[in-house]
């Protein structure tokens, strides 16, 4: 059965790395990282929440789409609604596939160091919101969402380590 495997977090935690790795090492998946298709949209940089709104049902129908295809999607997406969670969920049932979330979360000291060493394309929206700020913020945000049963990953040590504990985690719910 298909997986949709949400990598959720703050800013700077990791996530678009884990899923480039994941989607790297599994053929057929689909790594959909919504801010890569957020800069497809005109004005992007200018209203960056009203473009990521524009993208957000686009991504329920390209994950919708792949997982019908019986192919996995990963997707590093920092939602901090149980709201956006249960539509993505939704689609991925609609289209035969699984819907597992994990949260990646480090200190947000260790998140901002992340952020200042990278280079991404909506770092500049990011700094024009108050970078440190807003990782500061959506990490006090993410840990309001956290529910019993949300599947977190401590994310503060090496790529490696993250990466190898998202993959036991799948495989110990029978998901890898």
């Amino acid at each position: 059965m298909p997986r949709l495997i949400h990598l959720n977090g703050p800013t700077g935690v990791g996530k678009s790395t884990i899923a480039a790795r994941y989607a790297s090492e599994h053929p057929r998946t689909l790594n959909l990282d919504a801010d890569e298709i957020v800069r497809l949209v005109g004005g992007w940089r200018e209203d960056f929440y009203g473009a990521v709104d524009l993208v957000r049902p686009l991504a329920l129908s390209m994950a919708a789409t792949h997982l019908a295809s019986g192919h996995d999607v990963v997707m590093p997406q920092l939602i901090m609604r149980h709201t956006e969670r249960d539509r993505f969920a939704a689609a991925a049932a609609s289209a035969g596939g699984t819907y597992t979330e994990f949260v990646l979360l480090a200190p947000a000291e260790v998140a901002v160091g992340r952020y200042r060493e990278r280079t991404h394309h909506i770092d500049h929206v990011v700094e024009a919101l108050g970078a440190e700020r807003i990782i500061h913020d959506s990490h006090a945000r993410i840990e309001d969402y956290l529910t019993t049963g949300t599947e977190v990953i401590e994310a503060s040590g090496s790529v490696e380590h993250t990466y190898a504990t998202l993959l036991a985690r799948l495989a110990s719910a029978g998901l890898r």
